[in-house]
């Protein structure tokens, strides 16, 4: 049985060079950068990866260097949906042959099916994964909102071990009253503002854009939250956070524009988003920068 994620999990970025290649190095100072700073674990290939303007040859080159790079001193969640459960199955399994620990899974969109076709879906792809399946339920991007009571049902299947929530938060909150007392499944938010109230409430962990800019500061209020239990510390840290959440959404959810140019700030290589994403503008690195440094960090 594959255990159940927990903690900060970054959904890393991709640097690009200027011809929009992946810039390989670039992304294993990345991810050294996010393991030095203490994250519970990588999500490769994700939306923030910009895995969707990408080719499957480039998607597997990203989950293989991934699972390299992270070396086995964290584990590594890969990017696998497709529009079929077979597809998914195939790059789930691959992922698995590269060292990954789980794949993240969005439902089948475009052409809507009905809840026992997701149903049939999601455990379609658990039964025939080498991978610990975590579902992926982002209504904004897909239009496709999967129920509590749903997430509920293949919470049950043995191979389904968590859920990354990007609804709205009483909708997280159904989730993990529904799911508390399966064994061996985890509820994550998916949002940064989100991230202490599902703390607070029992949630396992969180995936953040801001993590790449921030890994120390976002693993330090899951740590005062969840391990020390001091609240107090916690809702302050957040407050000095706090803004940061807006500029990470500013020109778009999800977009990685904004914290690849603050990777850039601190001397990492964010690099530029992939076409047909445009660049993140002049005003909004302003403001960025300003918030960098009332954090005390000096910027390039």
């Amino acid at each position: 049985m594959i255990n159940a994620p927990k903690g900060i999990i970054v959904p890393l970025i991709t640097p690009f060079n200027d011809d929009e290649t992946i810039d390989f190095q670039a992304y294993k100072k990345v991810i050294d950068f996010q393991i030095e700073s203490g994250v519970h674990g990588l999500l490769v290939g994700g939306t923030t990866g910009e895995y969707h303007v990408m080719s499957l040859e480039e998607r597997k080159s990203l989950i293989k260097a991934g699972c390299e790079y992270a070396a086995g001193r964290v584990p590594v969640m890969a990017g696998v949906g497709c529009f079929t459960a077979k597809e998914t199955i195939e790059l789930a399994n691959y992922a698995a042959e590269c060292g990954a620990k789980w794949g993240l899974v969005l439902p089948p969109y475009y052409h809507h099916t009905s809840e026992d076709g997701i149903l049939e879906f999601f455990k379609e792809i658990a039964a025939k994964s080498k991978v610990g399946i975590v579902i992926y339920n982002y209504p904004e991007a897909t239009n496709v909102c999967l129920s509590p009571e749903m997430i509920y049902e293949l919470s049950q299947e043995e191979n389904i071990v968590s859920v990354k929530e990007s609804a709205d938060f009483g909708h997280l909150c159904k989730v993990l009253t529904l799911t508390r007392d399966i064994d061996n499944f985890s509820v994550f938010t998916g949002e940064e503002h989100f991230m202490l109230p599902t703390f607070s409430i029992g949630g396992q962990g969180a995936f953040g854009i801001l993590v790449n800019l921030l890994p120390k500061e976002v693993v330090k209020l899951y740590e005062l939250a969840v391990e020390e239990k001091d609240i107090k510390a916690a809702r302050d840290l957040n407050s000095k956070l706090s803004g940061f959440y807006d500029l990470m959404e500013a020109e778009g959810n999800p977009y990685p524009g904004p914290v690849k140019a603050g990777v850039d700030m601190i001397g990492l290589k964010g690099g530029k988003v992939r076409k047909p994403l445009t660049q993140t503008t002049a005003e909004l690195k302003s403001k960025l920068k300003e918030q960098l440094i009332k954090l005390g960090y000096e910027v390039k």
